[in-house]
């Protein structure tokens, strides 16, 4: 009876349980997500580039997704504008400031369901030494299953920036961000 009634217990335990949120890693390996950003060239032009090196986790709930949650860490010396000369400059004491700030990151502090797959994901962003809020535009891009037997999550999102708020010597204005994420399911 006591073999029954525990076999009874775990069935319902594993049936009747609320889902829980996935856990993922952002695939930084695989080429599968990326952190890149738009600025103005000093009035002149937009010069784009990208963050070479990052990690991160996150975990969603399609059914409570105000319950998920998003890490980001981002090696600022990672800094790539296709421009050598430049990348050096940006990585100096004038911008980033690599060799003191190693990392940004973002920690959200609340999402919210706007809808048909639109999310607004508002957290604490640290670059420069600097943290202020502030808010990503993501929408879900898809999910299923990889190839290579795994479970795959993927949004993109936008955010803007002002780099006089992050306390840069020098300011050339707002900078873009613009963020693929796609996750493997832990």
């Amino acid at each position: 009876m006591k073999k029954l009634l525990l076999a009874t217990a775990l069935l319902t335990t594993t049936f009747l349980a609320p889902a829980h949120a996935a856990d993922y890693n952002i695939d930084d390996k695989g080429a599968h997500a990326s952190i890149n950003f738009e600025t103005s060239h000093m009035g002149w032009s937009v010069l784009t580039g990208r963050f070479n090196t990052f990690s991160g986790e996150f975990s969603y709930d399609e059914k409570n997704i105000e319950a998920s949650k998003i890490k980001v860490i981002i090696d600022a010396s990672s800094i790539d504008s296709n421009h050598a000369e430049r990348d050096k400059h940006v990585r100096s004491a004038d911008f980033l400031d690599a060799s003191k700030f190693k990392n940004a990151t973002f920690t959200s502090t609340k999402v919210e369901d706007k809808g048909e797959g639109k999310l607004a994901i508002t957290g604490d962003f640290t670059l420069h030494g600097v943290t202020k809020s502030i808010i990503i535009d993501a929408v879900k891009v898809g999910e299923g299953d990889d190839p290579w037997g795994g479970y795959r999550l993927g949004f993109s999102g936008t955010t803007q920036i002002e780099m006089k708020d992050f306390a840069f010597k020098m300011d050339f204005g707002t900078v873009a961000l613009k963020l693929h994420i796609e996750g493997i399911r832990k």
